[in-house]
């Protein structure tokens, strides 16, 4: 079996105009690095899939976004140029396009591990998701793909437990409240604390039955590979062995690379590749090696391809 690599071009259908740092050139760097060199090592152990849209779409996304937030999204799809729908997220002809399909595309990664095509997989998707808010969009983000992914799981496959790590530099406000009071998904984020969004403090830990299935691991400005390694091998494996989770879902951002624009921690690819090996190792003691990351943030090209070669080399590796 071989690890997945999700790919669309309606992810490039987002056009988010030419100075936004989301932009699908992103993606079009990562399909030149790891897709347009073939029968490299690392591409024979990737299985390129372009996923369809998923026929029950929207019946999955509702159990994260509210209906109105949802009509909304279809009812202002502008006919030319773009929309703001926040003061970061820009909204254009084919962004509604782009976003089903991401979710789409992560729902076929769960399929294709659940059903033993795939060991795990990576999907390179945008928008990103996870501030994406059950009401709202926000920054960059349209719905929250990894938050759906997540009920998806649990409903269609009866898997009850699902642990979410979030490395995006960002803190994932919308994913920790999707499941702020929901013992059943364990949210885990490191990320540059004080930063944007400004949530994701040590005293948000879930509130009510959830309590104590979301922790936050804010980093100060500068953390470098050595002590981000030395707080997840310090915390990770613990917070997993006692929730025992049934998969895990990586909200996997890159803009904690020292050379992002939009941040400012020191993490190296050779960091990005550390952080994959402790989950990998981790999933493979406690949910049979299930594993789906997708793509959130990061904002370097150069910086984005080479992690995400990195981390792709050691989800593949044999």
């Amino acid at each position: 079996m071989k690890t997945g690599y999700i790919t669309h071009p309606d992810f490039l259908a987002h056009d988010t105009g030419d100075d936004h740092p989301e932009s699908p050139r992103r993606l079009s760097v990562l399909d030149e690095h790891i897709l347009g060199q073939a029968h490299s090592p690392l591409q024979d152990q990737l299985k390129i899939i372009t996923p369809k849209r998923n026929s029950a779409l929207y019946r999955w996304i509702s159990e994260i976004h509210i209906p109105s937030y949802i009509d909304a999204l279809k009812n202002k799809i502008p006919t030319t140029g773009r929309i703001y729908l926040d003061a970061d997220t820009p909204y254009s002809p084919g962004s509604l396009k782009a976003a089903e399909m991401a979710v789409s595309g992560v729902l076929t990664a769960v399929d294709q591990v659940m059903d033993g095509t795939l060991n795990n997989a990576f999907c390179a998707l945008r928008p990103p998701g996870h501030h994406a808010e059950p009401d709202r969009a926000m920054g960059f983000c349209l719905f929250n793909n990894v938050a759906v992914a997540a009920r998806y799981i649990q409903k269609k496959y009866h898997l009850p437990k699902i642990f979410i790590i979030d490395w995006d530099v960002h803190h994932g406000n919308g994913t920790q409240n999707a499941f702020y009071d929901d013992p059943s998904v364990f949210y885990l984020s490191s990320h540059q604390f004080p930063c944007y969004p400004g949530t994701g403090s040590t005293k948000e830990n879930g509130r009510g039955l959830g309590e104590g299935t979301t922790l936050n691991l804010p980093l100060h400005a500068g953390t470098n590979d050595a002590e981000l390694l030395r707080i997840f091998e310090k915390v990770l494996p613990d917070a997993l062995a006692t929730f025992q989770p049934d998969f895990i879902l990586i909200s996997a951002g890159f803009d904690a690379h020292r050379d992002d624009p939009l941040a400012a921690l020191e993490i190296t690819d050779t960091g990005f590749a550390e952080m994959t090996n402790i989950v990998l190792s981790l999933a493979e003691t406690h949910c049979q090696g299930r594993i789906v990351s997708c793509l959130e943030g990061g904002y370097h090209l150069h910086a984005l391809a080479q992690s995400v070669k990195k981390h792709l080399s050691v989800l593949s590796k044999p």
